[in-house]
């Protein structure tokens, strides 16, 4: 049962795994310190903040969020370590709100980690502070347990360290809050401050069953209304106008040229959508810009119909308790009305709810019905008209598409899921099969082959959006099992070398990557890459592992590892094609491999989890439709293009 927690009053903590799970109603900064037995904190190592989010047993988030999730595993803790002390900070210098006492009340839960909440604390009656101490778990006779303390710093985060015996508090809060400013800069920025009758009122909170004086009217736009918990009404979502598609909210740099503007609308009538008109230096730019707003507001938007959803059900459920706790007005004509009221007001206040959430995926919709025909061939699906005008470019794009994500509340309505460039991590499409696999292919064999075609179909996505010869594909496939899948990379010349089979063609793959990872790293820490040996491919390598564990031993495992946590920062890329039940005999010694990348899958799956408003997004794989030839047509270009690159290369040159 769930403890509800005061100022000042203690439980007692089950277990020593643990997650904090913070929600705001606006972006606020988390961090914790760790303290000795009196909790003094000793030093800047001791703090745990989005500069520095990992300490021993506690990681933090590295940006200010309206919702964090801090993760605590307390039997990692340092012995000298006696209390942990979870703080909470308003962003400075971004021109959000400067004061606790303006925004809804944060509130603290203590869980484990399947979700089941231990302690949750709702911080009230605070004011002028701009930073707060929310608990501190602490250590006694052995076991721990946490407080909630609720305590608030007029001063900001240097008070609140300086009062935890930081000697350097101002400067740790001065690099505290510029690494969040940068981080905040490169996140879709809050809306400007609004004029009477500016419709975009998505990121209002005040809303549905909000207190009506407490209802904001001109003047700055509140933070992205998020999920809250019953303790806090007034969290409910917007109810004001419509999604305004000029786009205030997604300005990241400022354009060299003026993006494109929508045209005037109707009287009474929101903007038509334009593609590319987020801002952005080019339109490649433009056009990621304003993919990422449109996940952005589809996740705002479908947390606030959620949100408003659990305020009215909690609300039916504290009147219907009302009812039921007299035995005065338990039975009877009274206690029918009494019911049918509040039943009554939940249907009301769901049904507003579903019809600002309609307005704004219909917006979002026509949105993406426009978006979606101009997105270059980095972004686009397979079945793009971009694809029929295909030509080997000349720079490497931004970013790459992967697939789909959507949300149950509109599963049409389908956001591209781009991965930035170069990959700053190796993907895994889990060729396994999980709970979202319900409705997939029975037949394990199936499953693996879907698993292998998106492999080449993303395979082949990086192909065509490079420019020729800047990187090349190797592919492991020891018992060949994947030969009809891989066939269009082969065919089309896209492989330098047929795929490497058996336990000696796994060893030679990956002892050459990992010299190649060895030498360029050697290379650029000692500023000598114009010492590489002659024959080195300095072009960019994917490895696209086939049917793991099979033909692997433990040495040619420990080489993958090492590829996969060393390999992207010098141009190498690995791409695991397998089942993690198959790989089960080396226990969790494979666990931070699998960790390292990012999971897909060869069909849709709601696994991919968003930590600034706890959706879980359902993925779908970018596959090439059935009977298309758009792939062949792809990889013959770019297989011409890198041929052609090759032969000039050994073309022999004159001087004069």
């Amino acid at each position: 049962m769930t403890a509800e927690l005061v100022r000042g009053q203690n439980h007692p903590l089950p277990q020593t795994r643990l997650e904090i799970r913070i929600s705001a109603g606006n972006p606020i900064v988390a961090g914790a310190t760790l303290g000795d037995e009196r909790g003094t904190v000793h030093g800047a190592e001791w703090v745990a903040h989005p500069a520095s989010p990992q300490l021993a047993g506690i990681e933090v988030p590295k940006q200010a969020a309206a919702d964090h999730r801090l993760a605590v595993d307390l039997d990692a803790m340092p012995d000298h370590i006696h209390r942990v002390t979870v703080l909470l900070a308003l962003p400075a210098g971004v021109g959000g709100p400067a004061r606790f006492g303006v925004v809804a009340a944060p509130f603290v839960a203590v869980t484990g980690l399947d979700g089941t909440e231990i302690a949750g604390y709702t911080i009230t009656d605070l004011d002028s502070e701009s930073a707060v101490t929310a608990l501190e778990l602490y250590r006694r006779q052995g076991a721990w347990k946490v407080r909630a303390v609720g305590q608030g710093y007029a001063g900001g985060l240097a008070a609140m360290l300086h009062d935890q015996g930081l000697a350097e508090a101002t400067d740790l809060a001065a690099r505290i809050n510029e690494a969040v400013a940068r981080g905040m800069a490169r996140s879709v920025a809050q809306p400007p401050p609004r004029s009477e009758g500016d419709g975009r009122v998505r990121t209002s909170a005040a809303g549905v069953g909000a207190d009506p004086a407490a209802t904001t009217s001109g003047g700055a736009d509140p933070a992205p209304a998020q999920p809250q918990t019953p303790q806090q009404p007034q969290g409910a979502p917007a109810t004001g106008g419509p999604v305004n598609y000029e786009h205030p909210a997604r300005r990241t740099a400022a354009p060299p040229t003026p993006a494109p503007t929508a045209p005037p609308a109707a009287p009474g009538q929101p903007a038509q959508p334009v593609a590319g008109d987020a801002s952005g230096w080019t339109m490649d730019e433009r056009l990621y810009n304003q993919v990422w707003g449109m996940f952005e507001d589809l996740a705002r938007t479908t947390a606030a119909y959620r949100s408003a959803v659990d305020f009215a059900e909690s609300r039916m459920e504290q009147e219907l308790d009302r009812v039921l706790s007299d035995p005065r007005t338990r039975v009877g004509p009274a206690a029918d009305s009494a019911r049918a009221d509040a039943r009554a007001k939940h249907a009301d206040l769901v049904e507003q709810a579903r019809a600002a959430l309609d307005r704004d995926l219909a917006q979002l919709t026509a949105e993406a019905e426009v978006v979606e025909p101009a997105l270059p061939p980095a972004y686009a699906r397979w079945d793009s008209p971009v694809w029929q005008a295909y030509q080997v470019p000349m720079e490497i794009p931004m970013a790459l598409r992967v697939g789909d994500l959507h949300l149950p509340e509109r599963t049409d309505l389908r956001i591209p899921m781009l991965v930035r460039l170069p990959l700053e991590r190796g993907l895994w499409i889990d060729a396994g099969r999980s709970g979202g696999f319900d409705e997939g292919p029975a037949d394990s064999g199936e499953l693996r082959r879907l698993a292998a075609d998106a492999a080449v179909a993303i395979a082949a996505r990086l192909l065509a959006v490079y420019p020729a010869g800047e990187i090349a594909v190797q592919v492991i496939d020891p018992a060949g099992s994947a030969a009809g899948s891989f066939a269009p990379l082969v065919g089309s010349g896209a492989l330098a070398e047929p795929p490497a089979a058996g336990a000696q063609g796994v060893s030679s793959v990956l002892a050459a990557l990992t010299r190649r990872v060895d030498l360029v790293q050697m290379a650029v820490r000692s500023g000598a890459t114009d010492a590489l040996p002659p024959d080195l491919d300095t072009a960019e390598q994917l490895l696209i592992v086939h049917d793991f564990p099979h033909g692997f031993d433990d040495r040619a495992v420990t080489q993958l590892r090492y590829l996969a946590d060393e390999g992207p920062a010098v141009g190498v890329h690995l791409m695991m094609v397998a089942d993690r039940e198959d790989a089960r005999a080396y226990g969790p010694v494979l666990d931070p491999l699998w960790r390292s990348l990012l999971r897909l899958t060869p069909v849709a799956d709601d696994h991919l989890a968003d930590p600034w408003v706890g959706h879980a997004w359902t993925y779908e794989p970018s596959m090439v439709p059935r009977g298309s030839r758009v792939l062949d047509q792809v990889l013959g270009e770019a297989g011409r293009a890198a041929k052609a690159l090759k032969a000039a290369r050994a073309r022999p040159s004159y001087g004069n």
